[in-house]
């Protein structure tokens, strides 16, 4: 799958752009710091403070590794959500980068 972003750690948050062929927007992913219950999510993603989207921490069946299962929705990407996993980025030898893979829901 494509990476439409790339990221990097900053504390627990995780800072960088979000690039398609029509968006380039700079994001955060950090904490969500008011979760009270397992139902609502581990991350919120904003931009330019506007809040766009989510994060949940997932386990991976066949690693076993930990990665965060995003969903981002707005105006610009129309009227369906995008699904993408936060994890590492192929090819960086740097611990705190990170690549957005989009997960086409189709």
């Amino acid at each position: 799958m494509p990476a439409i972003g790339y990221v990097t750690r900053d504390g627990r948050s995780f800072k960088g752009q979000l690039r398609t062929l029509s968006i380039r927007a700079e994001i955060e992913i950090a904490p969500n710091t008011r979760k009270t219950s397992d139902a609502q999510p581990d991350f919120r993603v904003t931009s330019s403070g506007v809040e766009v989207g989510a994060g949940w921490l997932r386990r991976s069946e066949a690693s076993g590794n930990d990665y965060v299962s995003l969903s981002l929705a707005a105006p610009e990407f129309g009227p369906r959500r995008l699904y993408a996993n936060l994890g590492r980025a192929a090819g960086q030898d740097d611990e705190d980068s990170y690549a957005i893979i989009w997960n086409p829901a189709d």
